[in-house]
């Protein structure tokens, strides 16, 4: 068993412990447990945004395209969040105006019913993909550091993830993705500074990066390129687990700064994600197992004590972000499916019991999806494609084009999870190509085309919508 083995053990009890606390001192409701209470930080906000973005994909997934492709293709990758973020600041005073939960309450106040449950179909398979990301990268962290087998591991992972979760609700998912944020900042960047002191700093770690790694595509043509570049911009600007974070801000003012902060802090972590992975390149000339490179270099190439704080930093960021879709999903579940369709008039207490039901039930789910994908990259792009091409377009249609009609937004929702589906389960991504340089543009037109079509037909003016939610939360 690996001395590091106790740094990544270390850290997830602690994270109990501080969920403990806090559930003890903040959470006296449902609303607490989903939403914070309304009443998130500007400091803490900005941890939760980018713990919640930068999870098991970036740092498995991600991270083992860089390997494979080199840094300066590493930046193209990453660009898609930064700038989702930065039109997301000029979105998120509409979307803390617009919410209560979820997405799909928003989707039946523009849309209509059918589009609430349909968003909301969508959204639990995305969310339950992206859990089982989170599930197999946790069990790769748990698996190198203790020698135990991988299925075990994860299990063990899902275990902590779901307890998490349930113990506090947002109010111990927000504050713990604080403190891993700031972990992972400083693991990551101490990491850097040691492994390319071998190479004289890390211009020397460029120097080594052999030509095949050293262009702006990598190994990959444009239309792969953007397969997965657009995935990650369209699931930053539509996604729930963001928008749930503004929507636990004081007030959209503090929501607008966060953005801000989060922007900035995407831009930080991104560069030292590339930046350890850039280092690996020299370290590892092949590797078989791009998915855990940076795992590989924790436990192989750092001095111990190093070795495990990148290796807890790791797993901190995956942990946080899984305990986030495990809430989001259970949400999803709770508020749009339990108390819509079937207990109407459920009090406080059941919600907040059928919301950690809900989670355990979501953690099951995303354990068994996890083994029907090949490898975390697979299902991190099956899962951001499917929310991206369903939801984004949907929501940026709800918010700022007024001559959405029901029938619009219903068959963009349709026309993107359609083509998802048919292009990477049926046929398996033709060509190396991600569906998402399809679906989402075929969503869009859907919208637009049905729209003008049926122009006579019911929809509800924005301001409409900002006055219902307004009601709502009084």
């Amino acid at each position: 068993m690996d001395v590091r083995f106790l740094f990544v053990v270390g850290y997830l009890l602690l994270m109990v412990g501080v969920s403990l606390y806090l559930k003890r001192k903040m959470v006296k409701s449902s609303d607490d447990f989903a939403v914070a209470g309304r009443r998130l930080p500007m400091i803490v906000l900005v941890g939760t945004l980018l713990a919640t973005w930068c999870g098991g994909g970036g740092i498995s997934g991600s991270a083992g395209l860089v390997y494979k492709n080199g840094p300066l293709f590493g930046i193209l990758l990453f660009a898609g969040a930064p700038i989702g973020m930065i039109v997301l600041y000029f979105i998120s005073g509409a979307v803390r105006k617009s919410t209560t939960y979820t997405i799909p309450e928003l989707f039946e106040l523009r849309y209509g019913a059918a589009a609430r449950n349909l968003a909301a179909i969508c959204i639990i398979l995305a969310y339950i993909g992206t859990t089982a990301s989170q599930f197999k990268a946790a069990g790769n962290i748990f698996m190198i550091t203790s020698g135990i087998d991988f299925i075990t591991s994860t299990v063990i992972c899902v275990i902590f993830m779901a307890l998490l979760a349930l113990i506090g609700g947002m109010v111990s998912v927000a504050y713990t993705d604080a403190l891993s944020a700031f972990m992972m900042v400083f693991g990551f960047m101490f990491g850097i500074l040691y492994l390319s002191g071998d190479f004289g700093g890390f211009g020397g770690v460029l120097a080594q990066v052999p030509a095949e790694k050293n262009s702006i595509f990598g190994t990959m043509n444009i239309a792969q390129v953007l397969g997965y570049v657009l995935p990650t911009l369209f699931l930053v600007l539509g996604d729930q687990n963001m928008i749930q974070r503004f929507s636990s801000a004081k007030d959209s003012r503090t929501a607008r700064k966060s953005n801000v902060g989060l922007v900035i802090a995407e831009v930080v972590v991104c560069a030292l994600i590339i930046g350890l992975v850039t280092c690996a390149i020299p370290l590892y000339p092949t590797n078989d197992s791009a998915d855990t490179i940076l795992f590989q270099l924790a436990a192989q190439k750092l001095p111990t004590v190093l070795g495990g704080i990148v290796m807890a930093a790791c797993m901190s960021f995956v942990i946080t972000t899984g305990d986030s879709y495990l809430l989001s999903t259970a949400s999803n579940l709770t508020y749009d499916v339990w108390v819509r369709l079937i207990k109407k008039d459920a009090d406080d207490k059941q919600k907040l019991n059928m919301l950690r039901i809900s989670i355990v039930l979501v953690a099951f789910l995303a354990f068994v999806l996890g083994f029907y994908f090949p490898d975390i990259l697979s299902v991190q792009m099956y899962a951001y494609t499917m929310y991206g091409a369903t939801i984004t377009p949907a929501l940026i249609c709800a918010l700022f084009y007024k001559k959405a009609t029901k029938a619009g937004g219903l068959a963009g929702i349709i026309t993107g999870a359609v083509t998802t589906i048919i292009w990477d389960v049926v046929l398996r991504s033709p060509g190396g190509v991600q569906s998402a340089i399809i679906s989402v543009p075929l969503a869009f037109i859907a919208i637009f085309l049905v729209s003008a079509i049926t122009q006579n037909g019911a929809k509800i003016p924005l301001e409409e919508v900002y006055k219902r939610n307004e009601e709502s939360e009084k």
